[in-house]
């Protein structure tokens, strides 16, 4: 047993954070103390001892079978547009939060490309798909954990129960002369030789970037080979050699192809009928109301094979207990703190160490923030020390709500 998940179990069974939330209790501010941040959610912060120094962690302990609570997708308004985990949540209300998934932030391997800011897993919000999965090569946040996709997604199901799965797009566009495979949609990055969808969900950032890279390396070059069409009521209203920017109207999709896609999407003349159909197809048992791209690290108690146990970050994951019924969500400081971070392998001892059966990560170093509502501004407050102080502008997280958070 590591030493870090010596510690921590004795400092979590010591705070009981095994069971399952309690909502009785009164705030309660303080070094270790637990605050009720709205009847069936509660954080909690706690110092944890590791080899390379002590770390404060941060959790919010959610009961989603209380009357009132549940948790969706934190979103900035467009797929390829960002914003404070603080502000998103003080936008929607929600009570408390943290940051989702990996991003593209930066385009220094392309010249000429501006970053889309737009995440690189699938997302679905409200119920309805709103992007699906980069090609694996093409992620931001370094190599997956062995035997993890970047399909995989964390969310919460219509039968209310939080679970990780995988959410594969599957699409196609008829036309009178042929069916053409969709690869993509609202993605930074498609496929080599694929077909992309961008609708009005994507925002106003140029779609360049979709077309940079191939499957295998992130920083190959652009190609040229491209054409893209837009489709208005079931019909070609346009089409152009390149890669378009500016807002997809409502009743619009924007078609994006690259290479051989390019090539079948050109014999597409104005005027011409297409029916366009797709969706998320996932692995879960019942259809997501949430999700967003994260990346397992626990499964069955167990942490999974092959954890990096080297590499050090501030970390935010989601860990699952109690089949699905108890969420809990972790944030640790950042870099100005007294230890650099976690590895992977400490996560998902941590996760499992507060009794989760199943556990995942999503972005963390600067983009580590857990708010929580203040309860005299009524605006959400970040719990965490952040890196460099400072709150970076993120696409998506997970948000809390509670309809009986003032009582």
């Amino acid at each position: 047993m590591s030493r870090v998940r010596v510690a921590a179990v004795v400092l979590l069974v010591s705070l009981l954070f095994c069971a399952a939330p309690t909502t009785q209790a009164a705030p309660q501010r303080g070094a270790g103390a637990t605050e009720r941040v709205a009847p069936g959610i509660e954080y909690r912060a706690f110092t944890l001892p590791t080899a390379h120094g002590p770390i404060r962690i941060h959790v919010l302990t959610v009961d989603l079978h209380h009357p009132g609570v549940r948790a969706g997708l934190l979103y900035a308004g467009a797929v390829a547009d960002r914003a404070p985990v603080s502000v998103m949540a003080d936008r929607q209300g929600a009570v408390a939060a943290v940051n989702g998934d990996f991003f593209d932030i930066t385009e220094e391997q392309h010249p000429g490309v501006t970053a889309t800011g737009a995440a690189s897993g699938a997302a679905v919000f409200a119920g309805r798909p709103l992007k699906a999965a980069v090609p694996d090569a093409q992620r931001f946040g370094g190599s997956l954990p062995p035997g993890d996709s970047g399909e995989d997604v964390f969310g919460v199901g219509t039968d209310g129960r939080a679970r990780i799965a995988r959410l594969s797009l599957l699409g196609q566009l008829r036309t009178p002369h042929a069916t053409l495979p969709v690869r993509g949609l609202n993605q930074y990055a498609l496929p080599e030789g694929s077909i992309g969808l961008f609708t009005p969900q994507w925002g106003s950032t140029s779609r360049a970037r979709a077309v940079c890279g191939t499957d295998h390396d992130r920083g190959a070059p652009c190609t040229h080979d491209t054409f893209e069409v837009t489709i208005r009521h079931g019909r070609v209203t346009g089409t152009s050699t390149g890669a378009g920017q500016g807002p997809i109207p409502p009743g619009t999709l924007v078609v994006l192809g690259r290479e051989g896609g390019a090539q079948a999407l050109r014999s597409l003349a104005p005027g011409t009928p297409v029916d366009v159909d797709y969706r998320l197809a996932s692995t879960s048992p019942v259809p997501f109301t949430f999700a967003l791209g994260a990346y397992p690290l626990l499964r069955d108690h167990q942490p999974l094979p092959g954890l990096d146990a080297v590499t050090t970050n501030p970390r935010t994951a989601v860990g699952i207990a109690h089949h699905g019924h108890v969420l809990r969500l972790i944030a640790t400081d950042g870099r100005e703190s007294t230890a650099t971070g976690l590895t992977l392998a400490e996560l998902a001892d941590v996760l499992r160490d507060l009794d989760c059966a199943e556990g995942a990560y999503v972005d963390g170093g600067a983009s580590t923030t857990l708010v929580t509502r203040d309860p005299t501004t009524g605006h959400a407050t970040v719990r965490n020390t952040l890196d460099q102080g400072l709150e970076r502008r993120v696409p998506n997280g997970i948000a809390l709500y509670s309809r009986r958070d003032r009582s």
